[in-house]
């Protein structure tokens, strides 16, 4: 099989059979009562111990989800917060999930400009060049902000081209107020988000980033806001593989992530995060599996699956 991204993410897609994506999104004060009440794990106040925490739920949760979903997105900002004690749990969960075959998409939305653009991408997409670190640490892809222009985008593309990585642009992002600027009318036509959208795929045709798939190692964010909307972007966009956030608690369901699939069910993979990973704060999952967090998690998992297999297939 091929080592490039977009290759290895819809082979992946395809071995499981639903393009989907679980996000790892942290948070010590919603953690089921048999991790945060663990000893050594109970202390809000020390970082080490909240820090231990999430990283074992998380762990967990990477674990549940592995048989199920392609990939996982790890949101780098639940473990920064911190400090390097948060860091060192994120590198070592990118580890984690790589070593069990999952594609993983760190979640990181990272933007500058010249050296400082340079240095993210070290950070977060290319390989190591020091010893003694596991390249596994590294995730497949990361997501940036396309914000500096092409100027601020490059670093990351030169260091997806090099190293058989993934870059994930955002277009059209999921949160209300989006629309302040990315919904803006431009005075040659069309919204600022579909501007975007032809910068990202023409970076996208760049030599050397195709797939033997079709698609390019440089895909795009792209939530629903309206299915005609989002016709047009996916149709402008054709070798960009979609990452689709909103799905679930968000609000988007099945119906409303359909139109980022091109018609033979392909170019897109759908997102959730909180109803996924706290199904157990769900009274659906609870009435059937009580104070059973790890099967409230698996069984709303499946019904995500599910439910995007369904209107994705061709």
């Amino acid at each position: 099989m091929s080592n490039h991204f977009a290759d290895r993410l819809t082979a992946a897609i395809s071995a499981k059979g639903s393009p989907t994506c679980v996000g790892i999104d942290p948070r010590y004060d919603l953690l089921p009562a048999d991790i945060s009440e663990q000893a050594g794990l109970n202390d809000p106040h020390d970082p080490e111990s909240v820090v231990d925490a999430i990283a074992e739920y998380s762990r967990r949760i990477i674990r549940i989800v592995a048989p199920l979903v392609p990939a996982v997105k790890i949101n780098a900002a639940f473990f920064e917060q911190y400090y390097w004690d948060g860091v060192e749990a994120y590198y070592e969960l990118v580890q984690e999930a790589r070593s069990r075959g999952l594609i993983v998409i760190g979640d990181a939305k990272r933007a500058d400009i010249g050296h400082s653009a340079e240095m993210y991408a070290r950070a977060h997409l290319r390989k190591p060049e020091m010893d003694g670190i596991d390249e596994m640490m590294i995730p497949d892809a990361i997501t940036v902000n396309p914000y500096f222009g092409f100027d601020g985008v490059r670093p990351f593309i030169e260091a997806a081209r090099r190293d058989d990585k993934g870059v994930i642009v955002l277009v059209q992002t999921s949160n209300e107020s989006c629309t302040e600027l990315q919904g803006l009318e431009l005075a040659s036509g069309g919204t600022l988000v579909e501007h975007v959208g032809r910068l990202v795929n023409q970076w996208a045709g760049d030599a050397g980033l195709l797939g033997v798939c079709g698609y390019s190692a440089v895909g795009a964010v792209a939530s629903p806001r309206d299915a005609a909307s989002m016709a047009r972007l996916r149709a402008m966009m054709p070798n960009c593989i979609f990452l689709v956030p909103g799905f679930g608690a968000q609000g988007r369901g099945a119906e409303d992530v359909a139109a980022c699939f091109k018609a033979d069910g392909t170019g897109a993979i759908v997102t959730a995060s909180r109803s996924v990973i706290y199904a157990y704060e769900d009274t659906k999952y609870l009435e059937m599996y009580a104070s059973e967090w790890e099967k409230c998690v698996e069984h709303a998992c499946k019904d995500f699956v599910k439910a995007v297999a369904d209107v994705a297939q061709p």
